[in-house]
């Protein structure tokens, strides 16, 4: 063999390496990723998501690595079919709705029905957010998977999006996960904005015992109402109540158990991977995820300041008051968003337990978004 030949091989070689595809859009990426697998191992922020989509972000930004393609006989890549069969059918958002109901107790939300209203009023930011979208110039179907963003609410965001604007898939996904995983940087600042010192001590009535025959009567009776209000959205919420009928019921103990453990967890590994996938370089640094990412801060901040206003709204009528910093629950992150709600609340009186009271409109949160979403749905299929 020739020097010549060889000199080609070794070329050959070298252009089938990563090293001779570099461009200045990927090492941004690292970063990005790098950042969120800090956030999810130094500060604890998340990690069950903030980790895989931190990994997914780092490695699908090599070139030339075969994760998210298709190859040339059609066959999907690695990471390409756990997105394709997870996330673009739907099947991961509705089984991770399936363990959140295994693992949620409805009690709180069953006691004190009024927290429903508060779950509707944490959805402002929500249509704020649409309409400045849709200024921005997205369009409708955009605008309405962006303006979801704000619910805190993951596997809605991705359902919505790839409904209405799959293209936006990987932007949105990492914009709710991000700021679900920051309620507790964010709200506290809003929470004392918002409010007086007197109302951040305000004591609640403890919540009335719910009974069990409420909590198995309760998932059939929402899921009815949901169903026939907001159809689109019962691939979600029949699967969230279904998981929290299995919960109530005490017959299906090893159905339950899987559905919030093992299954979860599972499902949890390919949609954070999947999402952090879809963050390539040459996607994501472009104006309209960059424009999401920015916005989605705001929406999410609106949506605490409408749970917030609402509980005000609600307390000029209610003779037993309602402690306004429970309103921040209304977004639907369960259940770290009512944790905020008692952290700071205990700060003003290290007595008053605000816990129970704001996992009420955390949960009213969940059917809150989801109800958005049907809404926008069913406008814009």
């Amino acid at each position: 063999m020739s020097l010549a030949e060889i000199a080609d091989m070794l070329l050959t070689i070298l252009h089938t390496t990563g090293f001779m595809n570099l461009g200045w859009k990927m090492p941004v990426m690292w970063l990005i990723g790098c950042i969120f697998i800090y956030l999810a191992i130094g500060k604890k922020y998340e990690p069950l998501l903030l980790l895989p989509i931190g990994f997914g972000i780092f490695i699908v930004n090599f070139p030339l690595t075969p994760l998210m393609g298709v190859t040339e006989n059609g066959h999907r890549e690695l990471i390409n079919i756990f997105y394709h069969y997870g996330v673009e059918w739907e099947v991961i958002p509705c089984i991770i709705f399936l363990g959140l109901g295994a693992m949620t107790d409805l009690g709180p939300l069953i006691a004190n029905p009024k927290s429903m209203l508060i779950g509707v009023g944490a959805q402002l930011g929500v249509f704020v957010t649409f309409t400045g979208a849709v200024l921005a110039g997205f369009t409708l179907k955009e605008a309405a998977s962006v303006g979801i963003i704000g619910g805190a609410d993951g596997p809605t965001t991705i359902y919505l999006t790839q409904h209405l604007a799959p293209q936006l898939l990987g932007a949105n996904a990492l914009a709710a996960y991000s700021y679900m995983a920051m309620v507790p940087i964010i709200q506290p600042l809003i929470m004392r904005m918002m409010t007086n010192k007197k109302e951040r001590a305000i004591r609640m009535k403890q919540l009335r015992p719910v009974s069990k025959k409420e909590k198995i009567l309760f998932p059939l009776i929402a899921a009815a109402i949901i169903a026939l209000l907001v159809p689109a959205v019962i691939p979600l919420m029949g699967m969230f109540l279904l998981g929290n009928l299995m919960r109530e019921s005490g017959v299906v103990d090893r159905l339950s158990e899987t559905s919030q453990g093992a299954l979860m967890n599972t499902v949890t590994i390919f949609l954070g991977v999947s999402v952090g996938a879809t963050m390539q370089a040459d996607k994501f640094l472009t104006w309209k995820p960059l424009f999401i990412f920015g916005i989605g801060l705001v929406d999410f901040a609106v949506c605490t300041i409408g749970g917030i206003l609402t509980v005000k709204i609600m307390n000029i009528f209610l003779k037993d008051k309602i402690n306004p910093l429970i309103g921040s629950a209304g977004v639907s992150a369960v259940p770290m968003a009512a944790r905020v709600s008692q952290v700071v609340g205990q700060e003003y009186d290290k007595k008053n337990y605000l816990l129970m009271h704001a996992m009420g409109p955390n949960l009213a949160g969940i059917i809150g978004s989801a109800a958005a979403a049907g809404m926008f749905i069913a406008m814009f299929s």
